[in-house]
């Protein structure tokens, strides 16, 4: 696992220096025609037109993918250009649609780097291990799930709103085409909030961007020595599709669930934590860096959007949509399309339903339901429940629901030491289960 204390962008970068270089590191001087430097010139154009080709390719990209090879850029009378349009041509032929109404989704929480100050006998400790999965957990259910066939897509690949002849909206299944023994799913991540009562418990404590651009986490280890690096869901997953960029279809991540009320992200962001607010919370630490941290936040999730995440409400304050009355959730949505809302890039149309808890039953939603009609009436188009069966996909006139699988310490313990068996067509959660997590694992 990659782990670095501070950011100084120090990688080392391997390099094979030119002829005119080598010649220059010996004293000599290189020459070469005008003819040969454009031709050499020509020749690196395309080198690297064809490295974004097979990167589209191993993205499934395909039409991405012949978009770059005959479009300007490309050296038409390069013999590699024809070659590759048609290895294009013959892959696409053996692609098979996946059916989206079984395509399953897996959720995690925060990710427990030290399990050792997680999973303490108390009642937090013990909440902490039903819900959780630890760092090296994680990582195994990647490998395993990549070595399975398995392809992270995005929810808004199942389908789309678009509009019908009439005007009229309309949600319409998109075709995800993949390989064959290839499988579409989902992900995604609740509680992206690095709540305070969190602090101290092995975890990290917030997203930061590092100085290359890219998202990495900030974790305070027992001694209380702060360190950057891979220690939650998104920068791991980075990592991982990095090193294998046909895990994830056309670029895809995660959906990132948040909450608001204690900021997101790590960052205090919420107004109750603003003296200058009517909304003050007096009982919360003031944050002086409010501007700048919510700055700051709109700045992280344009590049977690730009990296391929998503972002999802998970409500305001974490309250049960299935439970509570109209009045009290749209006071509770209303709070988060205030505090969360604005410091996103896009408007937000997933809903990720705290404790899975759907605001309706199996049948599909209908303007009946006021509840599903208020959310609508915001732009909510996706929503998604919990469930332990493999899949579980409804689509509407106007909505998307689906049905997530959540791989935590419970759902782990369950097949690995209760003789369930609702994880095997993931992993082999045998070789899955982190066993410095205090057995068993109770519901919590």
């Amino acid at each position: 696992m990659f782990k670095m204390r501070i950011l100084l962008g120090d990688r080392e970068i391997s390099t094979t220096a030119s002829a005119a270089e080598s010649a220059s590191a010996s004293g000599k001087e290189a020459s070469s025609s005008p003819g040969e430097k454009a031709s050499l010139s020509l020749f690196d154009k395309t080198d690297e037109l064809l490295a974004q080709v097979d990167r589209a390719v191993s993205q499934y990209d395909y039409d991405r993918a012949v978009e770059l090879l005959v479009g300007n850029g490309a050296d038409k009378e390069d013999p590699r250009i024809g070659e590759k349009l048609s290895d294009i041509e013959a892959v696409k032929k053996t692609l098979v649609e996946q059916d989206i109404y079984q395509i399953t989704h897996i959720f995690f929480h925060i990710l427990v780097e030290d399990p050792g100050r997680t999973f303490l006998d108390t009642a937090q400790g013990k909440g902490y291990n039903s819900v959780m999965t630890t760092v090296p957990e994680f990582e195994a259910i990647l490998t395993q799930m990549y070595q399975r066939g398995y392809v992270l897509v995005g929810i808004h690949d199942l389908a789309e709103v678009s509009e019908d002849e009439t005007g009229m909206e309309q949600m319409r299944a998109k075709k995800i085409l993949l390989p064959p023994g290839k499988k579409a799913f989902v992900m995604s991540q609740d509680d992206v909030n690095y709540y305070e009562y969190m602090e101290g418990s092995g975890c990290a404590r917030k997203i930061l961007l590092d100085d290359r651009g890219k998202p990495v986490c900030e974790y305070m280890d027992q001694d209380g020595t702060v360190w950057i690096g891979e220690y939650d869901l998104v920068p791991i997953l980075d990592r991982f599709v990095e090193e294998h960029p046909d895990f994830s279809y056309r670029g895809a991540k995660a959906i990132l669930a948040l909450t608001g009320y204690n900021g997101v992200l790590g960052y205090r962001t919420d107004e109750t934590y603003d003296p200058a607010s009517p909304n003050y919370d007096p009982d919360m630490k003031p944050n002086p860096n409010i501007e700048e941290d919510r700055a700051y936040v709109k700045k992280l999730t344009q590049a977690l959007k730009e990296d391929g995440y998503e972002f999802a409400s998970h409500s305001w304050g974490h309250r049960d949509y299935g439970k509570i009355d109209l009045e009290h959730m749209k006071a509770d949505i209303e709070r988060w399309e205030k505090n969360v809302a604005p410091l996103l890039p896009d408007p937000c149309d997933i809903m990720i339903y705290p404790f899975g808890s759907d605001v309706g039953d199996w049948r599909p939603y209908t303007e009946e339901n006021e509840k599903y009609r208020y959310l609508q009436s915001l732009g909510f188009r996706y929503f998604c429940n919990v469930d332990s069966r493999p899949y579980w996909v409804e689509t509407g006139d106007q909505f998307l629901r689906q049905a997530r699988r959540n791989l935590d310490g419970y759902r782990l313990w369950m097949d690995y030491g209760g003789g369930a068996n609702r994880l095997s067509d993931l992993i082999d959660v045998n070789t899955v289960f982190d066993a410095r997590r205090p057995t068993p694992v109770g519901w919590k």
